[in-house]
């Protein structure tokens, strides 16, 4: 390419990478595709991107002379090394303030990494979380971009130009933070993301296994429950999987193996989560319910073996329990998303991030795979008080987990008497009777390590942070431990 005519360029394209590249060029930005196997340039070039402003490049030299200044080249890669090879090939070609985007699934550290790294030679880079999928990508996503601020008033128009729109035009994108911030928030949404549809699939389980309802039955209350407080994308598309049927009229979703598959990004969640003491215990149950499902053969073998429980029965009021499940699945979801954001909080105190927690639920309000109608009620939450220390405590919250509440003690209370398995049903539960309980039976725990380790232990009829140990056994004497947190 004999000049620079692209307003962008991206490396990469699969499935999210052209249907990006579709969606800049229908918003009237230039663009210049480039994948390693030449062979899907062309085809793309001959297919869908024939007759309009897309380029294809045969080289990485190719690419780069066909953008403009500053330059500004988005991978749309696997993440790892893949990322890191690329950046290595990019480097010698760019001048300085040109900008490296990385638009797939990294992990956060990487991207602090990368940052530090491609800025040390006076280039930029940003670290973008991508959601949507297929559609999201094509039609408009949710983008969450952080890394160096200085590249962001190049790319801003095209991010917020392709971003998806919420009722009053405001884009779904926005600057999140410095290094790693970006990726961070959209390893939390992927983590809230596991935790819906686990929490959905609890609920589907236990109308299908207890309630006895058939899938004609449970689309049609999905459908119902998409039009009132739980719409969101995740009901929708269950409401849709549940009306499809084959050609003899028969359910595909049961005829799916139940295992399920995952790409990291909910086992990063909560191994951060570990790494901050944040308790996610419903995103956390959700990576465990996916582990489990994977051993599909020893699950198979122990239902053979382990035939003492419950067998699923239900006599009462049918329409009663499919209100209480509508309830629990609200109260779980926003106990869920309050985890997320405490998540978030703890690690821009970590990081010396300044994130905006508002700004992040309108990102989420469209485009992304856990878009649903009460981001607006947290954004407006953040907005009325951006030092919320949890979100179960914003007002309207607080009135909404308590009306629904009792629906959720009722759904682990009949999937447990009948055998269920409804692991973040009952975490979300756990979490919130846990975290509005004054008194915890932490103080028997500290005195049994201060009994076996001298781990030493505070008082409640002393002033906090002054430590007290006792020689439990009368042999142990006086010398305590170290008092650390971890």
């Amino acid at each position: 390419m004999s000049k620079a005519i692209s307003d962008i360029g991206i490396i990469g394209i699969a499935v999210m990478g052209e249907n990006l590249i579709l969606n800049m060029e229908s918003k009237g930005f230039h663009v210049t595709a480039y994948n390693r196997t030449v062979d899907k340039v062309e085809n793309f070039i001959n297919g869908r991107a024939k007759g309009k402003n897309i380029y294809g490049a045969k080289s990485i030299e190719d690419l780069i002379a066909s953008l403009k200044a500053p330059r500004k080249v988005m991978l749309m890669v696997k993440a790892g090394k893949p990322v890191d090879d690329f950046i290595e090939l990019l480097i010698p070609h760019l001048s300085p303030g040109d900008i490296i985007i990385d638009g797939g699934n990294s992990h956060f550290p990487d991207t602090e990494r990368r940052v530090k790294y491609v800025e040390s030679k006076g280039l930029h880079f940003i670290g973008s979380g991508v959601s949507g999928g297929e559609e999201g990508a094509l039609l408009g996503p949710s983008i969450m971009p952080g890394g160096s601020k200085a590249a962001w008033p190049a790319v801003k128009p095209i991010f917020q130009g392709i971003a998806a729109k919420v009722s009053d035009g405001s884009p779904c994108c926005d600057w999140v933070g410095d290094g790693g911030a970006g990726h961070f928030v959209k390893m939390v949404h992927n983590g809230i993301e596991y935790g819906d549809m686990q929490l959905i699939n609890e609920v589907y389980h236990i109308m299908k296994d207890v309630l006895g309802m058939s899938t004609d039955e449970m689309h049609d209350v999905f459908k119902e429950w998409n039009e009132g407080e739980l719409d969101s994308y995740l009901v929708e598309i269950t409401r849709d999987i549940l009306a499809y049927k084959e050609e003899d009229g028969s359910p595909i979703v049961e005829k799916i193996l139940d295992t399920a598959g995952q790409k990291g990004t909910g086992k990063w969640t909560g191994t951060v989560a570990l790494e901050l003491g944040i308790p996610l215990t419903l995103i956390t149950e959700s990576v465990f319910s996916r582990c489990l499902s994977a051993l599909k053969d020893e699950r198979v073998a122990a239902s053979k073996v382990l035939t003492a429980g419950p067998k699923p029965s239900f006599n009462g009021d049918r329409q009663e329990y499919i209100n209480y499940l509508r309830d629990a699945l609200y109260a779980a979801k926003v106990i869920s998303y309050a985890q997320g954001y405490q998540m978030m909080k703890a690690a821009a105190k970590e990081y010396g991030w300044e994130l905006s927690y508002g700004n992040i639920a309108l990102m989420w309000r469209g485009g992304c795979i856990i878009r649903s109608r009460f981001l607006s009620n947290i954004k407006e939450a953040f907005d009325h008080n951006p030092d919320l220390a949890n979100l179960l405590l914003d007002p309207y919250f607080a009135e909404k987990i308590q009306a629904c509440q009792n629906g959720l003690r009722q759904a682990v209370a009949l999937a447990t008497i009948n055998g269920i398995p409804a692991p973040c049903l009952s975490a979300g539960l756990n979490y919130y009777d846990g975290y509005r309980c004054e008194r915890l039976p932490a103080n028997l725990l500290q005195a049994q390590r201060d009994y076996f380790g001298a781990h030493t232990y505070e008082r409640i009829d002393k002033p906090r942070g002054e430590f007290f140990h006792t020689n439990w056994t009368g042999r142990g004497g006086t010398t305590s431990s170290t008092t650390y947190v971890v």
